[in-house]
Formats: structure tokens, C-alpha cells, sequence
């Protein structure tokens, strides 16, 4: 196993980012942090409150903070919001200090399933024509991650654990 070991999640919301980065910490046996849980503690406020009484600029200010926090840690699972790797020096400081950023790339006609009903705290959502535009807006960016697992949305976390670790640099494989 490597001695050090960050793992950054990237995708768009809805991908399933928080429940594979919850499964993979578990089975790596290494801490989980979810970026946007961090956040929310920072304001104590939910995602949609912060865009609402502080606006976008302040939210991802906040987020490129957080993110850096992480990257001295040495063995680390972050599960990034949808926008934080699209930001060009938050890419940039994940793989300058290492890091290794998985896109879970889900299809859209999963991602659209999943998000009504969830887009209250989702502000950037607004509707699936908005969400449809910002997905294909941000996919440049996230395939711009180290590696790319092209999932169908149907794999447990367990799976998408399993997918990540087989595609990890200097990790062997579980038989």
C-alpha cells in the first residue's frame, strides 16, 4: 500500500461521489472527508443558504480554503463539490501536492433521476435544463482527473470502492 495516499472524487452532483468515498475510505481504512459537509460547518449554514446570504464568490472561496486543508494530510478520501474541480488551481493544487482525483463519470440520464426532490440544497440546479447545460459545461474539467471510471449508476459504493482501488497506481488489486 502507498504511504501516501489522497484521493480526491470529482463529478457532477448527483454522481454518487459521498457514498463511494464513504465505502473506499472504509476500504482503505483511511479517513473520509466530504468537502461540502466541511463547508456547511464552516457557515452553519446548509449549501443553498450560503449561495443565498453570502453568494457563489464567498461559497467557493470558502471551498478553495477547505480544499487546501486537506492536502497535507497524508492519507485522506475527499468527496469535492461539483464545482470545486472545475476551478483551475483547485486542479492545480491536487495534483501538485499529489493527489489523486478519480471522476466518477455517471450518464446524465442517471444523474437526472437522482437530483429531483434533492435540488433544495442544490442551488446550482435550478432545473434539468439548467443542471443539463452546467453537467455538459463542467465535463471538460473533470475529465481533466488523473483517472476516469466510467460508470453505468447502477454499481454499490462497494463496487465503485472496488473500481477505484484496481484503478490506483501501485495498489494491488484485491482477488
Amino acid at each position: 500500500m502507498l504511504r501516501m495516499l489522497r484521493i480526491y472524487l470529482v463529478g457532477f452532483m448527483g454522481c454518487g461521489k459521498t457514498i463511494a468515498g464513504e465505502a473506499l475510505a472504509a476500504t482503505l481504512g483511511v479517513p473520509f472527508i466530504d468537502l461540502d459537509r466541511l463547508i456547511c460547518e464552516s457557515f452553519g449554514s446548509t449549501v443553498a443558504q450560503i449561495f443565498s446570504h453570502h453568494g457563489e464568490p464567498v461559497f467557493r472561496a470558502e471551498e478553495a480554503r477547505l480544499l487546501r486543508t486537506t492536502l497535507d494530510r497524508l492519507r485522506v478520501i475527499v468527496s469535492t463539490g461539483g464545482g470545486t474541480f472545475c476551478d483551475r488551481s483547485n486542479r492545480a493544487a491536487i495534483h501538485e501536492a499529489g493527489g489523486i482525483s478519480v471522476f466518477l463519470d455517471v450518464p446524465w440520464r442517471i444523474i437526472s433521476c437522482r437530483l429531483p426532490g434533492k435540488n433544495l440544497d442544490r442551488p446550482k440546479f435550478g432545473n434539468e435544463n439548467v443542471a443539463r447545460r452546467l453537467f455538459d459545461e463542467r465535463l471538460p474539467a473533470y475529465r481533466k482527473a488523473r483517472i476516469h471510471l466510467e460508470l453505468n449508476g447502477e454499481e454499490a459504493p462497494e463496487e465503485v470502492a472496488r473500481l477505484v482501488v484496481a484503478a490506483l497506481p501501485g495498489i494491488p488489486c484485491a482477488t
